[in-house]
């Protein structure tokens, strides 16, 4: 009987040790719960300054000084970009394990950069998910650098100033970002880092025809792709991570490819010896700002945290990474489906594909739309965003309506629908808009009274065209990639767009 309470005292002990200075690690569903309360609660902590993802290096400078004023912060530069811009390091927390987190080291990656200027609020903040906060803060030190490429978001390009890849600068280290991203990773020595980006909107989950909104990837740090203790435990965690974001974007997240690229800098800070986590944002329906997908890596992020500190990643297995589906290019903005063509005497039964690619400009959205046609043909294994069923409607060219307009003021709704009626996708304006207007919302092509218009077929054309019925009646019409359906009473004129 005395061996027996001696036994049990010692095992109480031992479980008192444990439980003081390890923490216990919540089950997946618990973790999912979690993330759950995170994505809900983030309209509270939305960045109010940060409207839309062209944001610039002189939006986020502010918002960091102010952080300098909260003791939970320390805030510093620790580096310039190639053309002087100071690059920020934030450190919040006080625990045991290093995590360090940077994004937008792509200029024209911005949403996860958004996100953590969410999650500087959410730390500084009070709600029902208080001891789930405390947790984060107690079990983990937390190294942030929002916008690594500061030049690149500048211009909103993907490379430095330099035109270097900073994520192919790893072992040769030519850009002074680049050298900063090793320094602070080889001085602060994280257990887990984190590095996050955006993917094309065109990748899907696998051969399906739904988006891969979220990609993760624990990179491999050898062309074997190994695993060993480092890599398994980003495996693990990722594990978690789709389970938690599963519920907000339901078969909607995939794998990115695994293989090995010797010159990133996933691959060889998984290499070094930090647990290395890729996000990679691409698109959702409906969201062209990612706005939506913002949130979701609020919760994702925020998830990670959690599940790092309390070791929940413990509780995953190896095998399950390997089930996420890897992200495919089978997307397009939109896609016409069994359209008849006729042209030199031929009458075609096609597929077409078409994307909207992005200009930029001095609108006040920073940018424009400029379609283009990309694939022709049998399009049975892709999808769009939007598919039209062609079936019994001939593909006509749009027409430039001739006759000069005065202004935009001449292009009322009852007028573009009747010129759409008619056939027409393009007018001619006396005066062109300048830049105060938003092409986005010019519900026509515009050109000048001199402008010259092709809008026949082709790839890597404008897509410029209306879907007719066999009795010569438009059902829809195609201004520059977007659509009109001109069968309902009052179709939705918003997107049309300037060549």
């Amino acid at each position: 009987m005395r061996r027996l309470v001696i036994t049990v005292y010692f095992f109480m002990t031992l479980l008192g040790a444990y439980s003081q200075n390890s923490p216990i690690p919540k089950s997946p569903d618990a973790s999912v719960k979690i993330a759950k309360q995170f994505f809900d609660q983030h309209a509270t902590y939305r960045e109010a300054a940060i409207k839309h993802r062209r944001f610039k290096h002189q939006d986020i400078v502010p918002l960091l000084e102010k952080l300098k004023q909260n003791p939970l912060f320390q805030v510093q530069v620790a580096g310039k970009s190639v053309e002087g811009r100071d690059i920020y390091l934030v450190k919040a927390g006080t625990g045991p394990k290093k995590i360090m987190l940077w994004s937008q080291m792509h200029g024209d990656e911005p949403t996860a950069t958004m996100a953590l200027f969410d999650i500087f609020n959410y730390l500084q903040g009070s709600d029902a998910t208080d001891s789930v906060r405390q947790e984060i803060l107690k079990n983990n030190t937390l190294y942030f650098i929002p916008m690594l490429n500061p030049d690149g978001a500048e211009k909103y390009k993907r490379r430095n100033d330099l035109d270097i890849d900073l994520n192919r600068d790893a072992l040769r280290l030519q850009s002074p970002e680049a050298r900063l991203l090793k320094s602070l990773r080889d001085s602060i020595k994280p257990e887990f880092g984190f590095n996050l980006h955006d993917q094309s909107r065109y990748y899907t989950v696998g051969s399906t025809e739904k988006p891969a909104t979220i990609s993760f990837l624990a990179p491999a740090y050898d062309y074997k792709q190994s695993v060993n203790e480092v890599r398994e435990r980003a495996m693990k965690t990722i594990v978690g991570l789709n389970e938690s974001v599963q519920q907000f974007i339901p078969g909607q997240v995939a794998k990115y490819s695994d293989e090995h690229e010797p010159r990133a800098f996933g691959d060889n800070i998984q290499k070094w010896g930090t647990s290395l986590i890729l996000i990679e944002s691409g698109g959702f329906p409906g969201d062209p700002e990612k706005q939506y997908i913002r949130q979701i890596n609020f919760a994702a992020i925020l998830s990670a945290l959690q599940i790092i500190g309390e070791e929940g990643y413990t509780h995953y297995e190896v095998k399950d990474y390997f089930r996420i589906p890897q992200n495919q290019r089978n997307l397009y903005d939109l896609v016409l489906k069994d359209v008849r063509y006729k042209q030199k005497g031929r009458d075609t039964l096609l597929d077409i594909g078409i994307n909207r690619n992005e200009a930029t400009n001095n609108s006040p959205l920073g940018y424009y739309s400029r379609s283009s046609v990309e694939e022709i043909g049998d399009m049975r294994v892709f999808y769009g965003y939007e598919e039209v069923n062609g079936e019994g409607l001939t593909l006509v060219p749009g027409k430039v309506y001739e006759t000069p307009l005065a202004g935009l003021e001449a292009l009322t709704p009852e007028r573009v629908q009747e010129l759409l009626a008619a056939g027409y996708t393009t007018v001619r304006l006396q005066k062109m808009p300048d830049n105060s207007v938003n092409p986005m919302y010019i519900p026509l092509n515009v050109v000048s009274t001199v402008g010259r218009v092709n809008h026949e077929l082709g790839l890597g054309r404008g897509a410029n065209f209306t879907l007719k019925t066999s009795d010569g009646q438009v059902k829809y019409a195609i201004v520059n990639g977007y659509l009109y359906d001109l069968s309902k009473t009052k179709p939705d004129l918003l997107h049309g767009l300037v060549l």
